[in-house]
Order: structure tokens, then sequence, then C-alpha cells
């Protein structure tokens, strides 16, 4: 029976993560390593300075999974490494609320946690549903299960792990899959200066997306577009055909 290792950067107790782990039992053994609390958009942070802990979680009176008070890099490592003692055959981080296209990769809890699974060498995927208030969560689940038979039948190359985007509609709305790029798209955002009841000046985070894209295979458009987005990501992040052209340039203190 396959191993199947699931996190997510919502929290243990999110929706989505529970109907991941009851869809991905029908292929798998399924162990789940999850934050305790929500951190979205926390990256590929990782705790150094402070302790961690970890608690079972049961649902209903049986044993869901782990609880983590980390990131969700955190609970791939102690996943891996503390809980279940041996690399898995698959880890699938989500199911996220709300789409992770173009910019948000950088930013997403949800895409670092599978990408620290490719660090450690394990196949990992990367789902998201394009609603922060999910309706149709059915339709990731469905996406994820098939995506995961995929990856299983068909491992991905050494670091790459592909990140999927849903659209929030019912599955017999969907067109169908896409193989496409990250998108361009990106956040015009600033911090709101605020007044607290007692004077006192805070700054919240508010913005909105400047869509850079226009092409079906960029995954933002796909998404907007009723297609479930696949994109392969590698942690290289490396500008080759730059770093070509800088091979002939000299630097030197002189």
């Amino acid at each position: 029976m396959k191993k199947i290792l699931i996190t997510n950067d919502d929290g243990i107790y999110s929706r989505g993560i529970k109907l991941l782990a009851k869809t991905l039992k029908q292929i798998g053994k399924v162990t789940v390593a999850a934050p305790l609390t929500e951190q979205s958009a926390v990256g590929h942070s990782i705790t150094m300075k402070y302790p961690l802990r970890i608690s079972e979680v049961y649902e209903n009176g049986e044993f869901f999974g782990y609880a983590i008070d980390g990131t969700p890099a955190d609970c791939v490592k102690m996943g891996i490494r503390n809980i279940m003692k041996e690399k898995p055959d698959l880890v699938v981080s989500g199911i996220n609320h709300g789409s992770n296209v173009a910019i948000n990769i950088i930013y997403s809890g949800t895409v670092s946690a599978a990408r620290e699974a490719a660090i450690m060498d394990a196949q990992a995927i990367a789902i998201s549903l394009a609603n922060h208030k999910p309706v149709h969560l059915e339709t990731a689940a469905k996406a994820a299960l098939i995506v995961s038979k995929f990856v299983l039948e068909n491992p991905l190359p050494n670091g790459v792990i592909l990140n999927v985007n849903v659209p929030d509609i019912a599955i017999e709305h969907v067109k169908g899959f896409l193989f496409t790029k990250q998108g361009l798209s990106k956040w015009d955002d600033y911090y709101e200066e605020r007044m607290d009841p007692y004077g006192n000046n805070y700054y919240w985070l508010k913005g909105e997306m400047l869509n850079l894209d226009d092409k079906i295979n960029a995954d933002i458009i796909a998404v907007k577009n009723n297609f479930i987005s696949i994109t392969p990501i590698h942690f290289d992040l490396t500008e080759y055909s730059l770093l070509e052209k800088l091979q002939d340039k000299k630097l030197d203190f002189n």
C-alpha cells in the first residue's frame, strides 16, 4: 500500500484537509501532519529558535492526525523524519482555501510544504481551490485523487512538484486539465494605516491582483476559464539564460 503524507497551511482543522485525507485513503495509507493553527502566506519558513510540539487530533472520536505548532515546511520535515520515519511515496499539500497562482506561489505555505518534500527527495503535489470560502471542495478532492494517481504512476523528476489549482465550480462544469506555466500576475498592495479604539496606529495589508496574463497557458487564466491548472515547479531558482550570458563577464577588485 502506498504511503501518503498530507499537510496544508490552513491548519489541521480546515475543511479542505479533512476531505483530502478521506479521499486519498482510497489509494493509500494516509498520515496527516499539519499546522496546529492557520499558517497562510508564511512561505518556506522553518522554525529554528523555538521548540516544536506534536499533539494528536481526533475527529468524531477517531484518530485523524498530528498537529504541529509550526509552519507547513516544519510539518513536512517532522512528518517524514519524526512521525513516518521513512520517505512517503507521495506528499500532498492542501486542499488550500484560495488559489496559489502567479506570484502567490512565492508566498504560499501550501506550495512551500510540497517544495520541502521535493527537497527531501519525495514526490509531491500542492492543490488549491480558487475561493477563500470554498463551496465545491469535492471538485478539488477529485482533482487531487486524479493527479495523485498520475504522479504515483509517472514519477516526477527530482526536485519538481506539481502545483494544482482548481476553479470553485461543480465537477460537471470543469472543462478539463491543462498543464500551464506560472503566471506573471502580481499584487499591487500596501499597508493601510488605521487607528484602534485607544488612538494607536496600526497597519493592515490591502491591495489587488494586477492581471498581467492573457493566454490560457498561464495558471491564473486557465483557472478563470474553468480549467484545472497543473504547473510543474522546481526549487532551483537559477536564471540559466542570464547565467550563460554572464559567463564571459569579468568582475574584480581593480
